[in-house]
């Protein structure tokens, strides 16, 4: 049995019940399961992770984001809708939060509302390491945090138990059991503690949590670890039918499709242009290499005082092109992690980028490293590929970089690249195609391609907030049309680099559960 004091709480550094954001919490959690299997050398798949209350958010939340391959997840209580007394309390801390910035909340929570056991109690009251302040920013992106997983239940494939107490005092029972129902597993269950309160794994009958507990973990460690199917998911999957109903038109007197309809008129008139983003995404597609190298640089643009104004909302008001800055920044530090394994390997760094855009983050990703072999950018578009050029020769590249027309998804063009990648990279890319026969055969010509030991480092998206907007407003790069996505889960992406001949090796998530970025080995080709 492992345990660890979160960031925030016990002898950890730092203030009390602050943490950066949920997102950072979250990626503790995957540290620290990584460190102990590590460190002890013990099989993820020989791992059960419990949590209670905030704790059980952040472990269901981890799951959902990083898909790991434990063996199962134990849940008590978990947190999903803390229940707060004052009416529009989260309004007032959002408005609060704006005024004054981080400041800290009392839990108004009383030791006897939390368990009957007498000796907690006294515990609770009397423990200096026991926080009763909790950050707004993270009680705030609690709720956010616990809306999503709770709505996105369905991409969670993991062995699960869960306890509900059934005299809670401190959150809503409601949308513990629509976690429940969703979630996309054969093994699970549900227990109703009658009479407990919130501390359902410290209350005074806890004995029945226990043997419980110890029942699930035998029953799954006497059969071999559950591993979802994902062979079919781009055409029998939540997601799939999430996408096919984004492909058709909503009721023309719809309230939210006369919405988009208004906001797609608007971006097309002289004052939606005015903004230079919005102006590059309606003529080369939202989805562009050129949209996305406007989105890295994040200087706001356009014609007079209006198009500056209208670009800064469009570049830092949406939630989707922050993730996609942070996942540049997660972009480069992957990059420059593998860079260095190579280089502690004594193996040569030569990087292949099969979709590269621009190429901004392979740029600004390799400035620190003199000793790079060799450097192959390639992409479908011409326009892409002479922007590149020029960023190539404005730095001094030339002597080291090469930038080709190349197709991401051609088995035997990707597969005969020379010199041998050792590492390989593909961003932002599969994301915008639903069809995992495209994905296959792109995977297969990398794991062709790099050597073994070799790295590979993949993107993903497995959920969005406004993936219905993107899609009845935005217009992609494939000759105007809709920009239509299907999420992929994280075990489903996860699934289709392991079966090319990969083994995931870490994994960063921006603080809102949007963009991944992975890193895994060419591991030996299995005969």
């Amino acid at each position: 049995m492992f345990a660890w004091d979160a960031r925030g709480h016990g002898k950890t550094a730092g203030p009390r019940g602050y943490s950066p954001s949920m997102g950072t919490s979250i990626h503790d959690v995957d540290e620290f399961v990584r460190f102990i299997a590590s460190q002890y050398h013990i099989a993820m798949e020989n791992i059960v992770v419990i949590g209670q209350s905030v704790g059980a958010v952040l472990v269901s939340a981890w799951v959902h984001d990083y898909a790991p391959k434990i063996r199962a997840m134990i849940l008590a209580a978990p947190a999903f809708d803390i229940k707060l007394y004052v009416p529009f309390a989260v309004q007032g801390l959002r408005l609060m939060q704006k005024v004054r910035g981080v400041f800290f909340v009392n839990s108004y929570v009383k030791a006897k509302f939390l368990t009957h056991d007498e000796a907690r109690i006294a515990s609770y009251d009397n423990d200096p390491l026991i926080t009763r302040e909790i950050a707004v920013n993270i009680l705030l992106e609690l709720y956010q945090t616990a809306e999503r997983v709770v709505k996105d239940a369905g991409a969670i494939t993991l062995p699960t138990q869960l306890f509900i107490s059934g005299n809670d005092y401190v959150v809503n029972p409601k949308p513990q059991h629509q976690f429940y129902q969703q979630l996309n597993t054969p093994m699970k269950e549900k227990h109703i503690m009658a009479g407990f309160y919130h501390d359902t794994l410290g209350e005074k009958n806890r004995c029945l949590v226990f043997d419980k507990i110890r029942t699930f973990i035998d029953r799954i460690f006497a059969v071999p670890r559950y591993q979802h199917d994902y062979n079919n998911e781009d055409i029998w999957s939540r997601t799939a039918d999430e996408f096919r109903a984004l492909t058709h038109p909503l009721p023309r007197l719809c309230p939210k499709n006369l919405s988009y309809k208004l906001m797609r008129k608007t971006m097309n008139t002289r004052w939606g242009k005015a903004s230079e983003g919005i102006r590059i995404g309606l003529e080369t597609g939202f989805d562009s290499g050129s949209t996305l190298d406007y989105v890295y640089r994040n200087q706001p643009q356009g014609q007079g005082i209006w198009g500056r104004l209208v670009d800064q909302q469009y570049l830092r008001g949406n939630i989707g092109w922050r993730g996609i800055r942070q996942r540049k920044i997660n972009m480069e530090t992957l990059i420059r992690q593998a860079i260095h394994h190579l280089h502690q390997q004594n193996q040569p760094v030569n990087i292949v980028d099969i979709a590269a855009g621009h190429g901004r983050y392979i740029f600004d990703a390799i400035n620190d490293f003199s000793k790079i072999d060799a450097i192959l950018l390639r992409d479908y578009s011409e326009l892409n590929v002479n922007q590149g050029q020029a960023y190539i020769k404005e730095r001094n590249l030339t002597d080291k970089i090469r930038f080709v027309i190349g197709d991401a998804f051609n088995t035997e063009s990707i597969a005969s690249i020379t010199p041998t990648p050792t590492l390989g990279i593909v961003s932002g890319l599969y994301e915008l195609f639903s069809d995992n026969r495209l994905i296959r055969n792109s995977l297969r010509g990398l794991a062709d391609a790099i050597a073994e030991n070799g790295y590979l480092i993949y993107t993903g998206q497995p959920w969005h907030p406004q993936l219905e907007m993107i899609a009845r407003v935005l217009s992609s790069h494939r000759e105007n049309q809709p920009w239509i996505m299907r999420r992929r889960t994280q075990g489903e992406m996860d699934a289709l680099v392991e079966a090319a001949g990969f083994e995931k090796q870490e994994q960063l998530t921006d603080n809102w559960g949007i963009f991944t970025v992975s890193i895994a080995k060419r591991i030996r080709r299995r005969e």
